[in-house]
């Protein structure tokens, strides 16, 4: 099994699609990177990308077509300014050229070199092929599959070996709840510092801090972002974001001037039932809101469940916890993580292979999981509320409308953080020894409930509301 860091279940990235939009990405800077170990990238005179499967499906709604621009220009979404992005690709498009890497010039018409195929790849659901031209004639070809979360693959899968090894590596390796029960059993430590104890064998302390500190930063700006701003969603849809308007009507009176003061300035503002519903709602569709319009947010584990996580911990810090600090905010994120690599490594956390339980159904189990332990929950009692989470999802399809990651994909971010609240309360209220279905059980559960899906329920846009409602009746 391999090496899932915390790092790799949380990465920065643009919107909208951890698969559809920052994996295409990633594989161009791959691709671009094997050229240049092989020699061959400075003889280049063509490039063409082809996509396949989900990938095409739904690409341009989730901006694959861009994300590969960007990827082939030598952007990193990770820094990249989100506002210039129109800029760049209006610069391709109209001088049909291309920087590749921002090094080499070459000849790009996007409409004839981005080429879109409806058949799917056997191995995955969203593969890519990236094919270059040399001046002799021969050429070069390179497939990837995005699989989830800005995971990127080839077919023979040639970085697993190094990654088992680096698993093997860790003090406590866990490839299930059962492992990671017993592991916290024998070593006596919460899940958190055990995660933390096998992150210590890959970096150092202080760059655990920095990269989550950097990750929660991300989070909040982009809350931060989504209740401030106002006005039409792009794509066509004619989505008008939310956020803003429940955002002020929440906040009354209250002055700050920064994210970090905001938080302050929410705590003193009434908690009623009704209002802890509203704040958390709010939270998350402004992570989504900014998704949905390529801005920049946190994959936990992927761009379209992103408002989950972020959302149930600002919960935490605004209603339950008011002397909350960064220690609970690492807690948190490191026993998320935790949880979605477990499934990741049995099931799956791409849509186009499970549907949107295998998105918002991962985010909700790991925000329940993780908001247990800060309420002073045991190993035993977050795997229940991950598990609780998850049974409430499974079967959920992904069918975004307009293959935009919209409608219903923003609301369903609100719904997920709900229940994860919900499913860390009851797993509190709860003796685990009388649970009837483990987090392990779950877990299969939802994989073999994905490999039953019709694919037209697995984010291709063929099925469900998808199909159900026309981007006329919008």
């Amino acid at each position: 099994m391999e090496c899932i860091s915390v790092f790799d279940m949380l990465k920065i990235g643009i919107g909208p699609s951890s698969s559809h939009t920052l994996g295409p990405w990633r594989a161009a800077e791959r691709w671009i990177g094997e050229l240049k170990e092989e020699g061959s990238f400075d003889k280049l005179v063509k490039i063409r990308a082809h996509v396949y499967g989900s990938l095409s499906l739904t690409g341009k709604g989730h901006a694959t077509d861009t994300a590969i621009l960007l990827g082939l220009s030598g952007c990193d979404p990770e820094y990249f300014p989100v506002e210039n992005i129109e800029t760049l690709i209006a610069d391709i498009k109209e001088n049909k050229r291309v920087q590749l890497n921002g090094e080499l010039e070459l000849p790009f018409c996007e409409k004839e070199d981005i080429v879109f195929h409806r058949d799917f790849l056997p191995f995955h659901a969203n593969g890519l092929t990236f094919e270059g031209f040399f001046p002799n004639g021969e050429s070069t070809s390179e497939t990837y599959y995005s699989i989830g979360g800005g995971f990127v693959v080839k077919e023979e899968r040639e970085h697993a070996k190094e990654n088992l090894q680096i698993f093997k590596t860790f003090p406590h390796p866990v490839q299930n709840g059962n492992e990671l029960l017993a592991a916290c059993k024998e070593t006596g430590l919460n899940i958190s510092d055990l995660v933390l104890t096998n992150e210590r064998s890959l970096r150092s302390d202080e760059e655990i801090d920095k990269e989550l500190q950097r990750i929660w930063n991300t989070m909040l700006e982009s809350m931060y972002t989504g209740c401030h701003t106002e006005g039409i969603l792009p794509g066509g849809l004619n989505v008008k974001r939310r956020a803003y308007e429940m955002h002020q009507r929440l906040k009354g009176d209250v002055i700050y001037s920064n994210p970090h003061d905001w938080i302050a300035a929410i705590r003193k503002t009434e908690v009623k039932f009704r209002q802890i519903l509203k704040w958390v709602s709010c939270f998350a569709l402004s992570v989504n809101e900014v998704n949905a319009s390529l801005g920049r947010v946190v994959t936990a584990p992927t761009n379209g469940s992103a408002g989950v996580i972020p959302s149930v911990l600002m919960y935490y810090l605004v209603i339950e916890n008011h002397e909350a600090d960064f220690e609970h905010i690492k807690k948190f994120l490191l026993v998320a993580s935790e949880i979605g690599s477990i499934f990741k490594k049995g099931a799956t956390i791409s849509a186009a292979m499970g549907g949107c339980q295998a998105e918002i159904g991962v985010s909700s189990a790991m925000a329940a999981g993780a908001l247990t332990e800060l309420m002073g929950g045991t190993p035993e009692q977050v795997l229940m509320a991950s598990e609780i989470a998850m049974e409430h999802h499974l079967g959920l399809t992904c069918d975004p409308i307009g293959g935009l990651v919209q409608i219903p994909c923003i609301e369903r971010n609100s719904m997920g953080a709900i229940k994860a609240i919900n499913a860390a309360e009851l797993a509190m209220e709860s003796d685990p020894s009388h649970a009837k279905v483990p987090l392990d059980k779950v877990v299969n559960t939802m994989w073999e409930t994905a490999k039953d899906m019709n694919s037209k329920y697995k984010e291709t846009s063929e099925g469900g509301l998808a199909v159900g409602v026309y981007l006329s009746d919008c």
